[in-house]
C-alpha cells in the first residue's frame, strides 16, 4: 500500500462531501438489480455503499428492512427491535426509511428516547439486557452505520437475538430476499409516513442503560480513584454524548478533545490513502489526538459507531491494535478477572501470535477463529470465551459475573479497560506490552494487499492444505497448514501456514478484488520479509 503525501494532514475543504447531493441521490436514484455493484450485499458488517454510486439508497433500505421483518417473523423473534444510527450523513435518511417499513409491519421498534446517536455496543447491550429478562419474547436490532468508512458511505447491519453480528446464513437469507424484492419493484412493501412512524415507535434510553451499568464490566471505581487524566476523541461519532455522560456520572478527569459532530467529518486528518476515514487504529486518522498525548495519561478514540478502539499513551503513542489486544488479554486473564479456568482467549487467525504465547503461559485455551467478530458471539453468550479480539481494533469481554456485556465489538469498554489497567497496575498498556516482549519476544507484523481477479479469489478461498507442498518457511519447518480455524473448525476462506517463529495467512477480500496477505515474525524484519517473499511463492504454487 502506497501512503498518500496528504496522510495525517487536515482535510481540505474541496474534498468534503456535498451533503445535499448525497441526500438527493439517496431518494432520487434507483438501483439496477442486474448490476452486481447496485445489489444488496451483506459483507462482514452489513450492507455498505454510497448513494452517489447507487449502492446505498432508499430502495436498498426498504428492501433490506422488509427482508429483515420477514426473517425475524420466520424465526419467531417476537420481542422488540432496537434500532440506532451513527453520525454519517446517510444514516438519518436510512434510519427514517427503515422506521417507516418496520412500523408498517407492526414491529415493536425501540429508538433512542432523546433522538440521539447510538453506538453499536449500545444496541448489543440493549438486546442482551432485554433477552435476559424476556426469554420467551426475544429482541433483535438494526444499526445504521458504515462504521469507520468515509463520509459519503452508508451502512445497514442486522443483529439477531444473540446481540452480535448476524452469521452468514442469516445475512445470506436477508440479502437474497432483499434483492428479490428489488427485482419485484418493491410494490408489495408497506410503509407509513415518517412522522407517523416516529410517533408510533417506542422509546428506550440506550445511553442510560449502558452508562449506569458500566461497573458490571469495568472497575470504574479504580479509574475514578486514580485521578488519571483522560483525553477522548470520538472522531465525530455516535459516542460523543456517551463519553460526556460517563465522565459526569463517575466524576472522571476526562476531557473530550473534539466534540464536533459534522457529517462531512471536515475536522478529520486524512487517512493513509488521503481519504477521510474515522479509523481509531490509524495513526494518520488519529494524528490530532496523538499530538495531544503529552497532555493526558491516556488518550482514547473511537470510530463513528464506537465499535473500534484507539489507545494513545505518552510514551508509545498510538498502540498497534495487536499490541493492545495482547496487553488486555494478559491483564484480564492474569488475575484482573475471575472467569473460571475453562474460559478461553478468543483471537482471529490473522491476529498476532503473541496471544498464543500468553495463553500458553497462563495455561489457557486459545480459541482461534476466522476473520469476523461473528465467530465470537456464541462463545461470549455461553461464557466459554471470556474475551474476543480482532486485529482490526475490535474487542469485547464478559462482565465480572461471567455473563455477556456485548456480543458485538465495544470500543468504549476497550478504551476504559486501558484506563483500568493503568489505574490498577501503575503501567499503561504500552508499558505492559513492552514487558510482554521482554518475556516472549518482540514480533513484527504486516498486511499487504495485492490485486486479484474474482477467479483467483475463488481459487484461494477453496484451497485444501494438501495444495501446499512446501515443508519449510523462511528456514523453519512448517508446523501447520490451515484452511480451517483451529478454534471452531470453520473454513477460513484462505490459507494459513505456521512455523515456530512466524506465520503467514492469505485470504481474499470480501469487498474488493484484492487478496490480503498477513505475516508475522518473532525474529526480525529480515525474517518477516523472507516470510512474505516465500508466502507469495507458496500461494502461487498452490493455486497453479
Amino acid at each position: 500500500m502506497t501512503t498518500s503525501e496528504f496522510a495525517g494532514q487536515p482535510a481540505d475543504p474541496s474534498m468534503l462531501v456535498d451533503l445535499d447531493a448525497l441526500e438527493d441521490a439517496y431518494y432520487a436514484s434507483h438501483p439496477d438489480p442486474g448490476e452486481p455493484t447496485q445489489r444488496v450485499a451483506f459483507g462482514t458488517s452489513g450492507h455498505r455503499g454510497s448513494s452517489l454510486a447507487t449502492s446505498f439508497n432508499e430502495d436498498h433500505i426498504v428492501a433490506t428492512t422488509a427482508a429483515i421483518c420477514d426473517f425475524r417473523r420466520a424465526q419467531g423473534t417476537s420481542g422488540p427491535l432496537f434500532m440506532g444510527r451513527d453520525t454519517h450523513a446517510l444514516s438519518e435518511p436510512a434510519f427514517l426509511t427503515a422506521l417507516e417499513v418496520l412500523v408498517a409491519a407492526d414491529v415493536d421498534v425501540r429508538i433512542d428516547s432523546a433522538d440521539g446517536y447510538t453506538p453499536t455496543p449500545g444496541i448489543s447491550h440493549a438486546i442482551l439486557t432485554w433477552n435476559r429478562e424476556h426469554p420467551h419474547a426475544l429482541a433483535d436490532g438494526i444499526v445504521v452505520t458504515p462504521s469507520h468508512n468515509p463520509p459519503a458511505d452508508g451502512g445497514f447491519k442486522y443483529n439477531p437475538p444473540s446481540g452480535g453480528p448476524a452469521d452468514s446464513s442469516m445475512t445470506g437469507a436477508i440479502q437474497d430476499a432483499a434483492n428479490a424484492l428489488l427485482l419485484s419493484g418493491l410494490d408489495d412493501v408497506a410503509r407509513v409516513p415518517a412522522p407517523r412512524a416516529q410517533a408510533a415507535a417506542a422509546r428506550y434510553d440506550f445511553m442510560d442503560a449502558y452508562v449506569r451499568t458500566l461497573s458490571e464490566v469495568i472497575d470504574i471505581d479504580a479509574i475514578g480513584a486514580s485521578g488519571l487524566r483522560i483525553g477522548v476523541d470520538p472522531l465525530g461519532g455516535a459516542a460523543v454524548a456517551w463519553w460526556a455522560a460517563i465522565a459526569e456520572r463517575y466524576d472522571l478527569d476526562l476531557t473530550i478533545t473534539n466534540d464536533a459532530v459534522d457529517p462531512t467529518f471536515g475536522f478529520m486528518t486524512r487517512d493513509w490513502d488521503g481519504k477521510i476515514r474515522m479509523d481509531p487504529s490509524s495513526r494518520y486518522a488519529m494524528a490530532g489526538l496523538i499530538e495531544l498525548r503529552s497532555d493526558f495519561d491516556l488518550a482514547l478514540g473511537n470510530d463513528a459507531d464506537a465499535d473500534r478502539f484507539g489507545v494513545v499513551t505518552p510514551s508509545v503513542g498510538l498502540l498497534n491494535p495487536n499490541h493492545y489486544l495482547a496487553a488486555a488479554a494478559s491483564y484480564l486473564f492474569g488475575g484482573a478477572r475471575d472467569w473460571g479456568a475453562a474460559a478461553a482467549i478468543g483471537k482471529t487467525l490473522v491476529s498476532s501470535s503473541m496471544q498464543d504465547r500468553i495463553a500458553a503461559s497462563l495455561d489457557r485455551r486459545l480459541y482461534e477463529v476466522p476473520v469476523g467478530f461473528k465467530w465470537f458471539v456464541d462463545g461470549l453468550l455461553d461464557a466459554s470465551v471470556a474475551f474476543g479480539g480482532e486485529e482490526s481494533a475490535g474487542m469485547s469481554f464478559l462482565r465480572f459475573d461471567r455473563t455477556p456485556w456485548s456480543t458485538d465489538k465495544d470500543g468504549i469498554i476497550a478504551c476504559l479497560l486501558a484506563v483500568e489497567m493503568t489505574a490498577r497496575t501503575g503501567r499503561d498498556p504500552g508499558q505492559t506490552y513492552a514487558a510482554l516482549t521482554e518475556r516472549f519476544g518482540a514480533p513484527v507484523y504486516t498486511r499487504i494487499d495485492a490485486p486479484a481477479t474474482p477467479e483467483q479469489k475463488s481459487a484461494l478461498g477453496a484451497l485444501a492444505p494438501s495444495a501446499v507442498t512446501a515443508t519449510e518457511l523462511a528456514g523453519e519447518p512448517i508446523t501447520a497448514k490451515l484452511t480451517h480455524a483451529p478454534g471452531n473448525g470453520a473454513a477460513i476462506g484462505g490459507l494459513k501456514v505456521v512455523t515456530e517463529q512466524g506465520w503467514f495467512a492469505a485470504r481474499p477480500s470480501g469487498t474488493e478484488n484484492v487478496t490480503k496477505l498477513y505475516a508475522e515474525s518473532f525474529v526480525d524484519e529480515a525474517h518477516l520479509e523472507r516470510i512474505i517473499e516465500e508466502a507469495r511463492t507458496i500461494v502461487a504454487d498452490a493455486l497453479a
